[in-house]
C-alpha cells in the first residue's frame, strides 16, 4: 500500500497518479481526511486513559461517600474510555480500508492512458515474411506435430484447457529450464513455490480478494490458486526484516491458474489465454535506491530469453491505466505472431516499489552515517516472467516450416535430446 505519510506531505503528486491511471484523484483527499480523524480519535482516546489512571489514584486514597461518589464518576469515564477505544479503532479501520483500495503511486514518465497508450521503446528483430506458403496457427500446427490436444482438455477439464503432449510436453518443460538455468547462473535462487496461498498473502500482493474475479477460491478451506509465483515469493518474507545491500533474487517455478472471467470470446482458439499454465518467475526484493536498476536488469533477462528462442519482439512501457494495482512501472515483452499480424505480450516485469512489502510488512534495518541504528523501512519488490507456456505459440509460428514441422530454436535443442525438428506425424 501507499505511504500515508508522503501522501499527506505531497498529495498533489498522488493526485496526478491517480489521473493518469482513470481512477478517482478524490481518493487522496479521503486518506488525508480519514487519516486527520484517526489522530484525532487516538488523541481524545490517550487523553480519557491517562485521565482514568489518575482517577484511580484518587480512588485508592478516597474513604467513604467520597469514595463512593467518585466510584460512580469512574464508571462513567470507563464508559467513554471505551467508547473513544471504538471510535479510535474504527477511524483505523476506516483509514486503513481507503489505503488499501489505492493503487501505487506510478513512476516518473509512466505514459497517461488506457490499454492502447502505452509507448514502444525498441522493436527488436523483424517479423518474419512467408512468400511461399500460408503460415498455419500453432493449434493447427501443434495438432500436426502431435503437441496439443484442446479437444480432450475441453472434454476433461472444460473450455480453456488442454494437453500438452509428446514433443509439446517436452518443449514446455525445455522451455521452463533453459529459463531457469539462466536465472541460476545470474544468481537467483530457484524455488518450487506453493500454488495455494492465504488469503492475507494474497491481498498482500495488491490483489483484491473481495471482488477480483480473476482469482481462483477454495472456499471451504479459504485458500486462492494463485496466478503467478509472485504471490507465494512476495509472502515469502512477510513479517520479517530482511538484508537487502544486496538484491535477494529467487525464481519461481510453478503452475498458475486465472478465471479470465473478463475474456469471454476473446482468443478462444488455442492456448494464448488458458486457465492453467506453468511459467518461472523473476521476483526481487531490494532496496527502494536501486528498485529502477533492478527493473532494467529484469528486462534484460527477459530479453536474453526471448533472443535465445529467436523470436522478433518488442518492448512497450505501459500505460498508467493498463498497470496492476501494486505496480509502479510495467515493460512488456511481446511477440510477433505471425497468424495473428500482431505482437503479444509474453512477459511483463514490474517495479512495485515499496507497494507490497508495506502490506506484507517486510523491512530493512536502516542505519545512520555514524553507524548508529536508525529504524526500519520497508523494502521494494519487482517481478518479471522468464517464460511461460504462452512462449509456444510463437516459436511454433515463427519456425514453422511448410508442411507444419517446426525448426528447434538451437538454445533448447541440448535440453531435447538434440532434436532439430519437430516433425508431422
Amino acid at each position: 500500500m501507499i505511504d500515508v505519510r508522503d501522501l499527506c506531505e505531497n498529495p498533489e503528486k498522488y493526485r496526478a497518479s491517480q489521473s493518469a491511471r482513470g481512477a478517482q484523484p478524490s481518493v487522496v483527499d479521503a486518506v488525508i481526511a480519514a487519516d486527520a480523524a484517526r489522530k484525532s480519535a487516538i488523541s481524545s482516546f490517550e487523553a480519557l486513559r491517562a485521565a482514568q489512571n489518575a482517577f484511580g489514584k484518587k480512588v485508592a486514597q478516597a474513604k467513604g461517600e467520597q469514595k463512593q461518589a467518585l466510584l460512580a464518576e469512574v464508571k462513567e469515564l470507563a464508559a467513554q474510555v471505551k467508547a473513544a477505544s471504538a471510535a479510535s479503532d474504527a477511524a483505523s479501520a476506516e483509514q486503513d480500508a481507503l489505503v488499501r483500495s489505492m493503487p501505487n503511486l506510478i513512476s516518473d514518465g509512466v505514459p497517461a492512458g488506457g490499454e492502447d497508450d502505452y509507448i514502444v521503446l525498441k522493436t527488436v528483430g523483424t517479423p518474419r515474411e512467408f512468400p511461399h506458403f500460408t503460415p498455419k496457427d500453432h493449434l493447427e500446427i501443434g495438432e500436426l506435430i502431435g503437441a496439443i490436444d484442446m479437444e480432450r482438455g475441453a472434454k476433461v477439464s472444460g473450455s480453456r484447457f488442454y494437453f500438452l503432449k509428446g514433443v509439446g510436453a517436452r518443449l514446455e518443460m525445455a522451455l521452463l529450464q533453459l529459463a531457469m538455468d539462466q536465472a541460476i547462473e545470474a544468481g537467483f535462487t530457484p524455488m518450487i513455490t506453493p500454488t495455494l496461498v492465504l488469503p492475507e498473502t494474497m491481498a498482500g500482493t495488491g490483489f483484491d480478494v473481495e471482488h477480483d474475479a480473476e482469482i481462483y477460491r477454495l472456499a471451504d478451506d479459504d485458500l486462492y490458486l494463485v496466478g503467478t509465483s509472485e504471490v507465494a515469493l512476495a509472502g515469502y518474507h512477510g513479517n520479517e526484516i530482511i538484508n537487502v545491500n544486496e538484491p535477494v533474487r529467487y525464481a519461481g517455478w510453478s503452475s498458475c491458474y486465472r478465471r479470465e472471467a473478463g475474456s469471454h470470446g476473446k482468443d478462444t482458439r488455442g492456448i494464448i489465454r488458458v486457465h492453467q499454465f506453468n511459467k518461472v518467475e523473476m521476483f526481487v526484493y531490494t532496496s527502494v535506491e536501486k528498485a529502477a536498476e533492478e527493473h532494467q536488469r529484469l528486462l534484460a533477462w527477459e530479453e536474453e530469453m526471448l533472443a535465445k528462442v529467436e523470436l522478433p519482439y518488442r518492448v512497450i512501457d505501459t500505460a498508467a491505466g493498463d498497470l496492476g494495482g501494486s505496480a509502479a512501472r510495467k515493460f512488456d515483452c511481446e511477440a510477433w505472431v505471425p497468424t495473428q499480424d500482431a505482437y503479444r505480450e509474453l512477459t511483463s516485469t514490474s517495479n512495485c516499489t515499496s507497494y507490497q512489502a508495506r502490506r506484507l510488512n517486510i523491512r530493512e534495518r536502516m542505519t545512520n552515517d555514524d553507524g548508529t541504528k536508525a529504524g526500519t523501512r520497508s523494502v521494494a519488490t519487482l517481478n518479471g516472467t522468464l517464460a511461460t507456456t504462452r512462449w509456444i505459440v510463437a516459436i511454433l509460428e515463427h519456425h514453422q516450416n511448410a508442411d507444419g514441422s517446426v525448426n528447434v530454436p538451437m538454445a533448447l535443442r541440448k535440453y531435447l535430446g538434440g532434436m532439430e525438428v519437430f516433425p508431422v506425424l
